[in-house]
């Protein structure tokens, strides 16, 4: 599933490409990924609207229109390609922005997990799905104090934790388990167990990982191609997701489920916080 990383390289790839276009029309062949408002009402508000800007909130794309703003999120295998309108449409791509001029904006998604909200500028902040996210990785107010009282009353893996788009938004699975590895924590450590500094190490390895993948235009995986033959080079970068081998001790690394997801790490190098 694309990360926070991912969904920002895809924004600034579509920002080069759609910005100031004009929305003459909207088809939609797959109804469940606009999930708001009614398809019919979606297509009757969207038209004649253009799109002003792209900005990303979590792994969340918004488009900004003049009235409106049009929420997008990829899940598992969505992405987007502008087209010319003459090209014929697969049939994956499920949703087509028809442009003033020509083009084409078609969003592919082979498993039909991505959806999409549209709401007015001044209520889209205040309602699901963007209500209940979590601080940006790069918010001043994501402190150990902020985090300290976010997971105080959590028992939980601090694995399981990063992965809650409430506390903090846009770490997925890959990205979770590079943090914890740079940061030393053992991925079963007791969320209410890690120290403020634990908790500091943490912060500074989120932002220092996440931004180093954005440089590198986020990690290919299986099911993510950001678009258009734009291939995530982070992938060579990891240093403990996926491997075979720590880096750092050159011992096996473990691969076990936490909390359902894959998780690697060392058990050497990331030693257990007990409270």
């Amino acid at each position: 599933m694309p990360e926070l990383p991912e969904v920002e390289t895809v924004k600034n790839i579509l920002k080069t490409k759609v910005l100031g276009k004009e929305i003459t029309d909207v088809i939609v062949s797959y109804p469940n990924i606009t999930a708001h408002p009614s398809v019919i009402e979606f297509q009757k508000k969207i038209k004649s609207q253009t799109i002003c800007d792209i900005q990303r909130r979590g792994k969340w794309l918004l488009f900004i229109l003049n009235d409106d703003v049009l929420l997008s999120h990829l899940r598992m295998e969505g992405k987007y390609n502008l087209k010319n309108k003459n090209e014929p449409r697969t049939k994956h791509e499920h949703v087509s922005f028809l442009f003033s001029d020509g083009t084409e904006l078609r969003y592919h998604d082979t498993r039909k997990f991505g959806r999409m909200y549209l709401y007015s500028k001044d209520e889209v902040m205040h309602v699901e799905p963007l209500l209940s996210l979590g601080l940006e990785p790069w918010d001043e107010n994501l402190t150990e104090s902020y985090l300290k009282e976010k997971l105080s009353k959590k028992a939980i893996p601090i694995k399981t934790a990063l992965l809650d788009q409430t506390i903090i938004t846009g770490i997925g699975n890959i990205y979770d388990d590079e943090i914890l590895f740079l940061s030393h924590i053992h991925p079963r450590t007791k969320s209410n167990a890690l120290s403020k500094k634990q908790l500091h190490t943490i912060i500074e390895m989120t932002r220092f990982v996440l931004q180093k993948a954005i440089e590198q235009g986020g990690t290919t995986i299986r099911s993510f191609e950001a678009s258009e033959g734009v291939h995530g080079r982070f992938q060579h970068e990891l240093s403990i997701h996926g491997q075979s081998e720590c880096p750092i001790c050159h011992k096996p690394v473990v691969k076990e489920f936490i909390g359902g997801r894959g998780t690697y790490y060392c058990k050497y190098c990331q030693k257990k916080t007990y409270k």
